[in-house]
Parts: C-alpha cells; sequence; structure tokens
C-alpha cells in the first residue's frame, strides 16, 4: 500500500497518510463538512470532500512557515499582481505533498475514478494569460524555495469571462466558478481596510489630509500555496469589496428596494470582473477604482503587519519587498508615500527614500502604448491626494535628473514612467526585452538611472508543468535520472545524454503518443471532432492579440489546405491545427480573428478531400486545465510573435519541457530557449527586432510582400470573396484591406518564410527518429527556465530575501497572518 506524508518546516517527523487513513479522512469530510454519507453523494460532493481532507494536511506547514518567518524576523516579500492564473488546487496540492498516488488509491476504493473527481474542479477565474500565471508560477516557486512571501490580488466573483462561441463569434458570459463553495480559501473577516475615493486634500497644522467622499471595505480571504514535498507554504490574500453600510434599511422601508441594496451592488462592482471593458469612461473608471483597491488594501495589510513586530517605520525596506506585477500596482507609489507621509508623520523625501527602497517594478510590454496611462482629470477626481503626491514625485524626479520624462504630460498620468522613478530595481523578463525596454521604451528614463534595469527571465514551476500535467513523460524522467529534477530542473540536462539512445527514445515517443490520444479523447468529447493522434499536432494558445499573429497561422493553413486540394494524392504530412485563446471584450480585431478562424475551421473541417489531411480545431474557453491536456500533446509550438513585441512568454517553455519543437521568430524568450536547445533543435523564421523596424519605414511595403507571394495573394483573396464566409462574403475585407494598408506586426513580410519552415518541419515530422531526438534535446534543454531560478534571482538582485528552510525555530502564533 502506498503511503507519503508532509515534511513540516520545524524538522518533526512527516506525517505519515496512506490510502487507508486518505479514504476515512475523504468519508469524514463526507459527512460533517458536506453533510452527505456516500450513498447520496455526487460528484461534487466526493471532490469537496478530497479537497479538504488535503486542506487538513496544508494547514500546519502554514502556519509553521508563519512562526518561523515570525521568529527569525525575516524579510517578506509581497508580490502585487491584478491576476494570479492558479488552475485548479487539489491536484497541484496532492502533488506537492506527493499523495497522488495515495489520493488515487483511496478513491478508488471508494469506487470513484480520481482523474474524473478532480476534474470537477472549476478553475479559479483570477486571470486571463501569461501575467497572471506566471504570478502563480512564482508563488509556487516562492513557497519551494521557502522564502517567506505575500501575493496580494483581487478576488474577482466572476473573473475575465466565459468564452462560448456562437457562429463562430466569441460571445462573452460571466465566469461561475464562485457559484459553489471555493475549497481552498479561507475568510478573514476580522482583517479588513477602508478604502477611500474622489472627496477633498485640505491643509491641517502644516499637513495634507485627504477626505474621501466615498469608502468601500476590503475584505480579506486567504489561500495557502504549498512548495514541493509541503516544506513550507506561503499565502495569496485575495480582497473583496463590500460597502461600509451593508443595507439601507430606511430606503427599504420606504419602498425603495434598488436604492436600499445600491451601496452594496456598487461596492461589489469594485470585484466582480477583471479587465471590465474600458472603452467607456465607465469602464477606465472602474478599472483605476480596482487597481487601487486591491494595491491600497495590501498597503496597509502589510504595514500592519510590519508594526505589529515592533520595528521603527524608518525600517520598512529592512523587512518589505514589494514587487509590481506589470503597471497595474503603480499606484503603490503614490499610496505607500501618502501613509508614510499623512498617517506616520514623515516627511516627502523621507517618505519617498523608503518607499524606493521597498518597491520593484516588473515591465511586461515593449509596446509604448500598452503603458499604462490615465486621464488626468480622472485621476485628479477619484485620488486627488495622490495626484498631489506624483506632482511631487515628478518635480523631485525632474530636478535630480535633468530628465525630461515627465509623469504627467499630456493630460494623462504615465503609470509605466512612474513606477520606473518610484521603484529601486526594473527589470525585464528575457534578455532580449531587457535590452529592448533600455533602448526603447524607457530609453530617456535609462540614461537618467543607467543602473536601474536587470534582467530576470521568466520562467515555469515543473511541478505543476510537467510533474503534474505529463505523467507519462516525467515518470519516464525520474526513472531515467531520479526525481532531483522536481525541485532542481537544471538537472534534467542529463536526458541529453540519452538522446542517442534507442530505447529511451521509445519510451518518450510512447509518452507523447499517450499524450496525443489523451487529448484525441477529449477533443472528440468536447467539440465531436474525431483526430489522428499521429498527425502533427500544430499548437498556438495564448491571448488573442495581433502582435501574437494567429491571423498569419490560420492565413498559412488556408495556403496549405488549398494545396492540398489542389494536389490532394501527394505525400503531405497530416495535420491538425489547434488555437486556443481568449480577445478582449472591446478588441475588434481580435474578435475578428477567432471568427475567421472558426470560419475556416468550419470549411476546412468538412471537406471530403482534405479531412484526412488537415483539420482545425478551436475549443472555447481556453483556461490552465485546458492547457494541461493541450500542452503535452503537442509537437510543434507556434511562439510566432513579431519580432520585438514579445516581453518573453512563458508557454514557449512549457511546450518545449514537455518535448515540443517551437516554431518561433527571435523575439522574447524564444532567444534563449533557442541557444539553449540548440538552434539545430528550433525552427527559426522571420525578421529580427531590428529589420521589423527597418521594413514599417519602406512606404508600401506591406502591399509589395503580397504582390510579391502569389500564395498569400491567393488565399486572401479567397478570404475577401466570401469563402469562408458565404452568407456574408464581404464580412474579412476589412480584415484584409487592413493588411495590404497597415500591417503593423508584419504578417505579410513574415508570411512566406513561415510557410516555407512550415514545409522544413513536415519533412522532419516524418523522420521519427530525429524528431525524436530533436524533441528530447528541447526538453533537456530549458531546465534553465525554472521559475524556481526565476524567483531566486530576484531574491539575491532585488529583494535581498532569502530561504528559511534550513532555519530551526519557531515563534508562537497559529494564524497564517
Amino acid at each position: 500500500m502506498s503511503k507519503q506524508g508532509t515534511q513540516p518546516v520545524d524538522g518533526r517527523a512527516p506525517l505519515r497518510v496512506d490510502a487507508e487513513a486518505m479514504r476515512a479522512r475523504i468519508l469524514q469530510h463526507l459527512k460533517t463538512s458536506i453533510g452527505k454519507d456516500e450513498g447520496h453523494a455526487v460528484l461534487h460532493d466526493w471532490r469537496m470532500a478530497l479537497s479538504l481532507a488535503l486542506r487538513d494536511l496544508v494547514v500546519d506547514p502554514w502556519f509553521e512557515s508563519t512562526r518561523a518567518t515570525y521568529r527569525a524576523g525575516a524579510k517578506r516579500v509581497y508580490y502585487l499582481s491584478m491576476e494570479f492564473l492558479i488552475g485548479r488546487l487539489t491536484e497541484d496540492v496532492a502533488v506537492n505533498l506527493q499523495l497522488d498516488d495515495v489520493c488515487a488509491e483511496a478513491l478508488a476504493g471508494l469506487g470513484l475514478d480520481y482523474r474524473t473527481v478532480l476534474a470537477d474542479e472549476p478553475d479559479a477565474a483570477l486571470g486571463n494569460g501569461g501575467l497572471g500565471r506566471l504570478a502563480a508560477c512564482y508563488l509556487d516557486s516562492l513557497s519551494t524555495l521557502g522564502i517567506p512571501a505575500f501575493g496580494y490580488g483581487i478576488r474577482y466573483e466572476h473573473g475575465l469571462f466565459e468564452q462560448k462561441f456562437q457562429d463562430g463569434r466569441q460571445i462573452e458570459i460571466a465566469e461561475g466558478w464562485l457559484t459553489q463553495r471555493h475549497a481552498w480559501e479561507f475568510e478573514r473577516p476580522e482583517v479588513s481596510y477602508e478604502i477611500g475615493f474622489g472627496g477633498t486634500v485640505e491643509e491641517r497644522d502644516g499637513a495634507a489630509c485627504w477626505q474621501p467622499a466615498e469608502t468601500v471595505i476590503a475584505s480579506a480571504h486567504d489561500t495557502p500555496i504549498l512548495g514541493w514535498k509541503g516544506r513550507w507554504a506561503n499565502t495569496l490574500r485575495l480582497w473583496s469589496a463590500r460597502p461600509k453600510k451593508l443595507f439601507d434599511l430606511d430606503s427599504f422601508n420606504r419602498g425603495d428596494f434598488i436604492g436600499a441594496s445600491t451601496p452594496e451592488a456598487m461596492a461589489r462592482t469594485i470585484s466582480r470582473v477583471l479587465y471590465p471593458d474600458d472603452t467607456t469612461g465607465t469602464g477606465k473608471e472602474l478599472r483605476l477604482r480596482q487597481e487601487y483597491f486591491f494595491t491600497a488594501a495590501s498597503l496597509q495589510d502589510l504595514l500592519r503587519r510590519f508594526l505589529s513586530e515592533g520595528h521603527a517605520i524608518e525600517a520598512l525596506a529592512d523587512r518589505v519587498a514589494i514587487q509590481l506585477n506589470d503597471t497595474h500596482p503603480a499606484i503603490a507609489g503614490p499610496e505607500l508615500i501618502r501613509l508614510l507621509m499623512d498617517e506616520h508623520g514623515l516627511g516627502f523625501d523621507a517618505a519617498f527614500g523608503i518607499a524606493r527602497d521597498c518597491l520593484a517594478y516588473t515591465n511586461h510590454t515593449l509596446m509604448p502604448e500598452a503603458l499604462e496611462r490615465w486621464e488626468e482629470a480622472l485621476f485628479a477626481r477619484l485620488l486627488p491626494r495622490h495626484h498631489q503626491i506624483i506632482a511631487a514625485i515628478e518635480a523631485r524626479h525632474l530636478a535630480e535628473t535633468g530628465s525630461s520624462v515627465r509623469l504627467i504630460a499630456d493630460g494623462h498620468v504615465h503609470m509605466g514612467e512612474l513606477a520606473f522613478v518610484a521603484a529601486h530595481r526594473v527589470n525585464g523578463v528575457s534578455a532580449l526585452h531587457t535590452d529592448l525596454i533600455r533602448q526603447s521604451v524607457f530609453a530617456d528614463l535609462h540614461r537618467a538611472y543607467p543602473d536601474r534595469i536587470v534582467n530576470q527571465t521568466n520562467g515555469v514551476t515543473p511541478r505543476r508543468w510537467l510533474l503534474g500535467c505529463n505523467r507519462a513523460l516525467s515518470g519516464l524522467i525520474t526513472d531515467t535520472i531520479g526525481d532531483g529534477w522536481v525541485d532542481d530542473l537544471e538537472r534534467i540536462g542529463a536526458l541529453s545524454e540519452r538522446a542517442d539512445d534507442p530505447a529511451f527514445a521509445e519510451r518518450f515517443r510512447e509518452a507523447k503518443a499517450q499524450n496525443k490520444r489523451r487529448l484525441c479523447d477529449w477533443i472528440a468529447a468536447h467539440q465531436g471532432v474525431a483526430l489522428d493522434p499521429a498527425a502533427l499536432f500544430d499548437v498556438q494558445v495564448k491571448r488573442i492579440h495581433e502582435y501574437k499573429r494567429q491571423l498569419m497561422n490560420i492565413l498559412e493553413t488556408v495556403a496549405l489546405w488549398s494545396a492540398m486540394r489542389d494536389a490532394p494524392n501527394a505525400d503531405w504530412t497530416p495535420r491538425v491545427k489547434i488555437f486556443g485563446g481568449k480577445a478582449a471584450p472591446g478588441y475588434i480585431a481580435a474578435k475578428q480573428i477567432i471568427r475567421l478562424i472558426n470560419d475556416v475551421a468550419r470549411i476546412v473541417n468538412a471537406d471530403p478531400v482534405t479531412r484526412d489531411l488537415i483539420q482545425v480545431v478551436y475549443p472555447e474557453n481556453y483556461n490552465v486545465s485546458m492547457a494541461e491536456l493541450l500542452i503535452p500533446g503537442a509537437d510543434l509550438s507556434e511562439q510566432i510573435s513579431t519580432a520585438g513585441k514579445e516581453a518573453s512568454g512563458t508557454g514557449n517553455m512549457k511546450f518545449a519541457l514537455n518535448g515540443a519543437l517551437t516554431i518561433g521568430t527571435l523575439d522574447g524568450a524564444n532567444v534563449e530557449i533557442r541557444e539553449r536547445v540548440g538552434a539545430e533543435n528550433f525552427f527559426l523564421f522571420g525578421l529580427t527586432a531590428g529589420e521589423v523596424v527597418a521594413r514599417r519605414a519602406e512606404p508600401g511595403f506591406a502591399s509589395a510582400a503580397i504582390a510579391a507571394n502569389p500564395r498569400l495573394k491567393a488565399v486572401l483573396d479567397l478570404i475577401a470573396r466570401g469563402h469562408f464566409s458565404p452568407g456574408e462574403p464581404d464580412r474579412y475585407a476589412g480584415l484584409v484591406e487592413g493588411l495590404y494598408r497597415h500591417d503593423y506586426f508584419l504578417v505579410t513580410c513574415d508570411f512566406d518564410a513561415y510557410f516555407r519552415t512550415q514545409r522544413e518541419i513536415d519533412a522532419a515530422f516524418c523522420q521519427t527518429g530525429d524528431w525524436t531526438r530533436m524533441a528530447i534535446m528541447n526538453t533537456a534543454g530549458v531546465g534553465w527556465f525554472s521559475s524556481d531560478r526565476a524567483i531566486a534571482g530576484y531574491a539575491r538582485d532585488i529583494w535581498n530575501a532569502r530561504s528559511l528552510l534550513a532555519e530551526p525555530g519557531r515563534a508562537a502564533g497559529g494564524e497564517a497572518a
């Protein structure tokens, strides 16, 4: 019988849990927590009972980690992010506790399938794409490394949205992940803070006094984030908004039932939806409210914790490191200065110096237009005191540096520039990205602060993105080199020594085949499309955006399908094109691309001539759980963004780790991946970042590229005349016209190289032995791209934080404060 256990941080003997004991824990929770017996329990009940049984095993290491932090007087890291795309947690915890097999055996003894029970858990709707998934990986690594930390964000009731397709169009409906109890969170009603908006700033006794016109309450909900082997656990603290006055009974008794509930409805709006559509003024204001709400609550919370330990406020930076994940929490600089000045009596210079020493900012974009900025009138109305403080920060910055970069300019407050000036470190997320932000986005600020920008290339957690999601491959790796790779991923490089071992290669191929069969079964069940697992599975899954060039992918798909129709008996490599991802509700061009992909899929998949040669699949509502199916089953990873636009990417790392080969440009972390896996194991195409800039300067470059490529012109003609939208022939006329006239992301210029490289891939895939060797070298070569390595770099170069895992001794305390 299998038996595993947790390993508390205080060095006590691990708690042993076997299948029989786990079964008893599940049944106890079924009875006492769910209120059901075995005969009446449904799937949801069993999943909740399993989650609660596992949660019990997390609480002790969670509390022990908190005690260790207090005893050591250790510096804490506070990671502020609008997104934490944590996915399902039950399996994640079971894997980290090494109880996966124990749970499966326990449930089997109750007549239940472990995988079916796990699949009942909804994905936590707390993020959208790479930003949120990176934050989740970093929380995992902070706990695995034993670095005391909190993640801070918003507890969105409805997340981004649930994506549905209607006649090929993306339809957004509210996510319902919290319509059932969330097993992994602990509500903390005693941890709440008042957050103000609007009002006026008065001067009292020579000091500024902000009098907000309205106030909401931020209320905490905690989720323990467990590291590998249960040795340490940190906290994800999410804020929900509620009104200061819960219910207007007078209005209710007068018959004004709607008015009575208005305060609650307006407050809850702040924590309902991630990234509300900001194409309207009210949408913009709500986004700013959200960003200030969670940032202000988080800063009040960390100050409360710091002061509870008896430290002087002047020592804040010795115990607190605050990481801003993109510009969304950039208001942290002015807010921390406000608290230090207005609440703790410091002067501006002292407050600014402390805040800067605490704050660091991660930049995630090379597009200046993507750096947040707020209309000054809106900002000053909603946050009048912060507007004053930003003006003071700007004045100090200009006086210190002589720079011409302003934080308030052209009627806007520029949050990227504010984050840069208010932080002591600014980091890019790949080597190329960091170089480019020095040269472009923040070139002037880099000249003013030449030592501020550093690089920390992104990473992914191998616990979820290999051990958990790819049992076939991770089992082979552990059989081959042991399990030390799970928390030291660079050990996986030893697999390169097996790349020419026929027996190992055969087992590697079988692991991929097993994952592809699993993916085929899932697509058949959810899409009604039967796929051939022997075909090349070509996958592009990511947020839908023009710079990520899903449009180029679907144009190449049409070109390939057309060629196959013209010569169906030629020696083609069968291919399955798989897309996944959501477009922002107000992003019209991206939503047009989604509809085009679905229209092409409808025509191509119904074609009897090519049905066995090419199929196109676009499952709706891409999320973490879907990624855990698609990534292990992929043969080819599409990383085809316009060079100079992708900051890093993390999907590229996950695919390569799971044995997919990459077709990509020299963009983001692709550059470093190619260096580490070997150029011969990477399918490179396209213009470089410098060539992109030069090509854009050429008049008529797009129409010239189309004219020089009859294949591309034929594809665009096919789309423009309505072949894929016969009921609405001009549906994509604007999309095609945009490629001829603008094509800012150079789809037309890179298309020919992309198409040719895809045909090289067709030929390579047919050479099974060579393809397998390249796949092995990809898995072996990307050990450096672990989030553990990335977090160790942040701790060393930015936070000056350390691990406490090896330190004995604990303080009193129970709650994960």
